[in-house]
């Protein structure tokens, strides 16, 4: 059985921080996160981009970055937004989530980017 290891999350320690699922795992490369933005269109879900302060990364309520992506299908339309956000808000973390438009759910959502303090 694989040991099970506690990460040790602490509000004061901004770099301990976890968010969602993918933060226990090394950082995504440029080709992962293609690969998941990809799926995320695949399966007709909207992206939606969302931006926050490191100290507030904890509160539910995140800045929507432009309006949603209803009907995007192209990864580099997604990954040009996504990079607009960073250059506009270089010390704010930045998350994509992916919502299901029939369900109106959200059905992914990950970190994209942290800010480096």
């Amino acid at each position: 059985m694989t040991e099970i290891r506690n990460y040790n999350s602490q509000l004061n320690d901004p770099k301990s921080r976890r968010f969602e699922t993918f933060s226990y795992l090394p950082e995504l490369d440029q080709e992962q996160l293609l690969g998941q933005v990809s799926r995320m269109l695949e399966k007709g879900l909207v992206p939606i981009i969302e931006h926050v302060e490191p100290n507030r990364a904890q509160v539910n309520y995140w800045y929507m970055w432009k309006l949603p992506m209803f009907g995007e299908k192209s990864t580099d339309n997604v990954m040009a937004r996504l990079n607009e956000c960073r250059t506009a808000n270089p010390d704010h973390h930045i998350r994509l989530s992916g919502h299901n438009p029939i369900r109106q759910t959200r059905e992914a959502s990950f970190v994209v980017f942290r800010a480096a303090n």
